[in-house]
């Protein structure tokens, strides 16, 4: 077994066995605490530059398969794990999460306490980290240099580094109700398709995308995808658009976060961010509890009670998260405009927020 260490960047250090492929990488130390959905997961452009802890104890047990990803690649910096599966069973299984690992040079350590990292990262905030195998190992102080020198979450702009270099379309299924112009931010293959299955043609863009380039598809909604990196980076141009002409608008994570700068709110980075599938979220307006999946570290500053005075009308906070009382969601009330912090299209996770997918199309169709 190839030795392997952990590196955090206030100088704590885990040591375990080197899990896929052997070498060095470096990013920002999450957890997630889903106990499925690791494929979802690793596949999650939102995870770019982050090395990702996983907090259940066994994984790898379904092995991969070639029709759950989310994308076209593994995009987390480096796994953590505790108890690899040596075997994986599941009749869907093509290949082993170590063979995809290995296989497109993503670093990862096993036979960590996760646990005990998990606790670490909750008191002391998400940081930087490196994660070392095999020759990459060195002296303790100068691998920490390294994880310092290690660019910070907190102003990276992320999003033009995941999302498509060219403008793409995902057709309704039957009829063609509505088109929607989606800027991909750090999309999610499962979102397009949720929209399709009610319908709607999605004309997936780039997060360069212009004005001009969006409304030349005359599109009948505005859609902002989830994504990874620091929300204030992000051009609003498109937002502001579709916000003044009164163009049915939808944002989900990174594109709620971009929402909500454009009605003037500040965002702000969490101390460990909400990441897993098993997130308890209050529609304010129904008082319903929905179990949801998430996967962002910055979030929206909003007042939680009243309508506020924007530019573009009222808004109000829509959601909240009843673990730590995080905005989780707005939603206009003179304009066709909604936003959720979380995933509704539920890859991987529950599917309690689907509606809100009705609900865009629905905004659509009163336009």
């Amino acid at each position: 077994m190839t030795a392997a260490v952990l590196v955090l960047e206030d100088g704590r250090v885990f040591r375990g066995r080197a899990f896929g492929a052997v070498g060095e990488t470096f990013g920002e130390a999450v957890f997630s605490t889903g106990m499925t959905g690791y494929q979802e997961i690793l596949t999650d452009p939102s995870y770019h530059r982050q090395v990702v802890v996983m907090t259940s104890p066994h994984v790898g047990n379904t092995g991969m398969n070639d029709e759950d990803p989310e994308s076209g690649r593994i995009w987390v910096a480096g796994y953590v794990v505790r108890d690899p599966a040596r075997v994986p069973s599941s009749w869907r299984s093509r290949r082993s999460l170590d063979e995809d690992l290995t296989a497109q040079g993503v670093v990862g350590i096993s036979g960590v306490d996760t646990r005990a990292l998990t606790r670490h990262l909750r008191e002391r905030g998400a940081m930087r980290v490196g994660v070392f195998s095999g020759p990459a190992i060195t002296d303790a102080a100068a691998m920490l240099g390294r994880v310092r020198a290690a660019p910070e979450m907190l102003g990276a702009d992320l999003a033009r580094e995941v999302s498509t270099a060219a403008p793409y379309v995902v057709p309704a299924l039957g009829h063609p109700r509505f088109r929607v112009a989606a800027v991909d931010l750090g999309l999610k293959s499962m979102t397009p398709r949720r929209m399709a299955e009610r319908g709607v043609e999605v004309h997936v863009l780039p997060s360069t995308a212009t004005v001009e380039e969006v409304y030349a598809l005359e599109p009948d909604g505005v859609f902002l995808s989830n994504g990874p990196g620091d929300p204030d980076t992000a051009d609003l141009s498109v937002v502001h658009a579709a916000l003044r002409r009164g163009t049915p608008l939808f944002g989900i994570c990174f594109g709620h976060e971009l929402l909500g700068r454009a009605l003037g709110f500040a965002t702000y980075k969490l101390k460990y961010g909400h990441r897993g599938i098993n997130q308890p979220v209050q529609d304010r307006i129904t008082r319903k509890v929905e179990i949801t999946a998430h996967n962002h570290g910055f979030a929206v500053d909003a007042p939680l009670d009243g309508a506020t005075a924007t530019p573009y009308g009222r808004v109000e906070v829509s959601h909240v998260c009843l673990n730590d009382g995080v905005v989780e969601g707005l939603v206009l009330l003179d304009r066709p405009a909604l936003s959720v912090q979380y995933h509704p299209e539920a890859a991987a996770g529950p599917h309690d927020a689907g509606h809100l997918f009705d609900h865009f199309v629905a905004m659509m169709g009163r336009r």
